[in-house]
């Protein structure tokens, strides 16, 4: 059984700055990909950014429009850590940020539809005001 918790997330004044984490319960090379999705208050859930574990020194790394340039996806992989560095917040980017690791391929060009993935966290909570 694959757990993903997740944390970091916090309550912060527009323009300001985040860091989420979400440990694995094993390996992150295991995974195929792993994301950050978010779900606003009577929104459907969206992908946020996606990497690719395998080899991240790739750089393989996917992001929403609506985030680039201000969100960075990274993993640790000593630790089976993935990290969301969230700057230049905005109000809407309020929501349940939840991480996800897919069992098997990603499809699409963005890696961020949310069928694709098997593992999720419980979501942490983030507010921009």
């Amino acid at each position: 059984q694959v757990q993903l918790v997740e944390s970091g997330g916090d309550s912060v004044q527009a323009g300001g700055s985040l860091r989420l984490s979400c440990v694995a319960s094993r390996a992150t090379s295991g995974f195929p990909f792993m994301a950050w999705f978010r779900q606003a208050p009577g929104k459907e859930r969206e992908g946020v950014a996606a990497t690719y574990p395998y080899n991240p020194n790739i750089g393989d790394t996917y992001y929403a429009d609506s985030v680039k340039g201000r969100f960075a996806i990274s993993l640790e992989v000593a630790n089976n850590t993935l990290y969301l560095q969230m700057h230049l917040l905005k109000p809407e980017d309020t929501a349940t940020y939840y991480c996800a690791a897919s069992g098997g391929p990603v499809y699409g060009p963005t890696k961020l539809r949310t069928r694709d993935y098997n593992y999720w966290g419980q979501g942490t909570q983030v507010t921009v005001s």
